[in-house]
């Protein structure tokens, strides 16, 4: 099967398929100055470049997923996209998927174009994934989700986040529903979900585990205090905060409940640490597998 044809299935189930393969895991890139400092490289677009594919080495084709953090490459201008242009050329070699942490969110044309930047096949920083922001409400990310079901990508939406701020705010509750707002962020995708197996009339097997898996995925925090439900999202989850941020994998589980297989753990500086080796780096990703 070609990338091409692999990639026009639908992300959901072959996100589970590679997790299954590889297990349950995602990598972050994330090339900020002190992590180059501490891997004994310059904090130029030369640093950045050696970074991300020594990471591209340790983690292609070992782990299910991997995430660059495009703030990192972005600071750095042309010459940083340059950079990440080419980080993803090497990841698209393996069967690891990847989702740009790009957290885009808007209206309109606005979000068409964002869309068109990380999800379209045409496009050099196109990627299996991308993560986006709801405060516009998630029928505003439209585009993106849109272009993301048909192009056989999928998109994580920001829906419970750890830091004091975030988590304060999503735990309001919208009046009407009596929801909070987390809990209608992963309740509106899991509409999109439905609604997409519906019109397409999808149906199949996600290698053991029966049926459709939606491409509209979630973030939440490991770390979050009250997490919103996720038993009707049929999506994969991001969660990050495991390891640095005080996560553990018992809160990974206990937050996923019967929907383990859809959850995959988010970790960085946890990893990222153990370098510059690339079999450290490799180790310390597999020893978080789940």
């Amino acid at each position: 099967m070609s990338a091409q044809e692999n990639t026009r299935r639908n992300f959901g189930n072959r996100l589970v398929e590679v997790g299954e393969t590889h297990g349950r895991l995602c990598v972050g890139i994330d090339p900020h100055e002190a992590l180059l400092e501490a891997w004994g490289l310059s904090t130029n677009v030369d640093g950045l470049r050696e970074f991300s594919l020594r990471c591209v080495e340790a983690f292609a084709g070992h782990v299910a997923l991997i995430k660059p953090q495009v703030a990192f490459y972005e600071r750095f201008g042309s010459a940083g996209f340059a950079v990440l242009e080419e980080t993803l050329d090497q990841l698209r070699e393996s069967d690891s998927l990847v989702v740009a942490d790009a957290k885009r969110g808007d209206i309109g044309s606005t979000m068409e174009g964002y869309a068109l930047a990380w999800l379209d096949q045409n496009s050099p920083l196109c990627c299996d994934a991308v993560t986006l922001t709801p405060y516009l409400g998630v029928g505003s990310l439209a585009p993106a989700i849109e272009l993301a079901g048909r192009e056989g990508r999928g998109v994580f939406v920001m829906s419970a986040n750890s830091n004091p701020e975030a988590e304060g705010f999503q735990a309001q509750t919208l009046s009407g529903s009596g929801a909070t707002v987390a809990q209608h962020m992963v309740d509106e995708c899991a509409e999109f979900n439905v609604d997409k197996r519906a019109r397409n009339g999808e149906s199949g097997s996600a290698a053991g585990h029966e049926g459709h898996v939606g491409h509209v995925g979630v973030v939440v925090g490991a770390t979050v205090k009250k997490p919103p439900k996720l038993d009707k999202l049929n999506a994969p989850v991001l969660m990050p905060g495991v390891g640095a941020q005080g996560a553990t994998m018992e809160d990974v589980a206990r937050i996923a409940g019967e929907q383990a297989h859809l959850v995959f753990p988010n970790v960085s500086r946890s990893v990222l640490s153990a370098g510059p080796g690339i079999a450290e780096l490799r180790e310390a990703a597999k020893s978080l597998v789940v």
